[in-house]
């Protein structure tokens, strides 16, 4: 539904007041239970793009995942506020597994394959897959369909994120200690499926005491097991 830029606040108010209302309607006990502390199974660092709601997408509900969003979905080592989320969701709230999801149609991936500058910090921003296009210039070079070399791109950005996730010192101590899953996926939004790409822990085979975790949300389960994930629907 379209919203006009004057109303866009309303509607949202309005919409909020409805879900709030048939949340509590349907379970009593979900926002006293939602105030009374959070212990997410899942972190997931994705794309800001408004078409990723992360809890939506997964079937799951607030309180099920921990979230960092940054355009494109860039993992930098040197950037504190990934970091911090990194730490606090995997030391403090010791979630057990970390995804990392880039997206088709991504306009970072998009404007990294261009030869127009974005302009202001968003070229910083964009550098390290301009530097992904560099590094991969004949393989993206070599496919026709512009579609295609974005979704391409966009998979080469999840597998250099989760290299840089997976030297991440805290992450290295959990994956260790308490078998941290690790992965890399890309959102189809022609499809609405997410699809593991096989980097991080998966691509080494599961780690003991790993090999299976399940995050219950009110409606379903999201199931990791061998590298894939599933839904099943309760």
């Amino acid at each position: 539904m379209a919203v006009s830029k004057e109303t866009s606040l309303s509607y949202a108010l309005s919409s909020n007041a409805a879900w709030a209302g048939y949340k509590a309607h349907q379970n009593p006990s979900f926002f006293p239970h939602l105030a009374s502390g959070q212990s997410p199974k899942i972190l997931w660092l994705g794309c800001s793009d408004s078409r990723c709601p992360e809890t939506t997408i997964l079937g799951l509900q607030p309180g099920d995942v921990f979230v960092h969003r940054n355009i494109a979905n860039i993992i930098s080592p040197t950037d504190i506020n990934t970091s911090a989320v990194i730490e606090y969701a995997v030391v403090h709230l010791q979630v057990g597994c970390v995804l990392l999801c880039g997206h088709t149609c991504c306009g970072g991936a998009a404007a990294a394959l261009g030869d127009s500058r974005v302009g202001g910090v968003l070229d910083t921003w964009l550098t390290p897959l301009k530097s992904l296009r560099i590094a991969h210039s004949e393989e993206l070079a070599a496919i026709r369909d512009d579609k295609a070399r974005i979704v391409r791109i966009a998979e080469l950005n999840v597998e250099a994120g989760v290299e840089i996730l997976m030297a991440n010192a805290a992450i290295q101590e959990a994956i260790k200690e308490r078998g941290l899953e690790v992965h890399g996926c890309l959102f189809d939004l022609d499809s609405g499926r997410v699809r593991d790409l096989g980097f991080g822990t998966s691509k080494s085979g599961s780690l003991p005491g790993a090999s299976k975790q399940i995050v219950r949300g009110n409606h379903g389960m999201l199931v990791f097991q061998a590298g894939n994930a599933s839904m099943i629907v309760r």
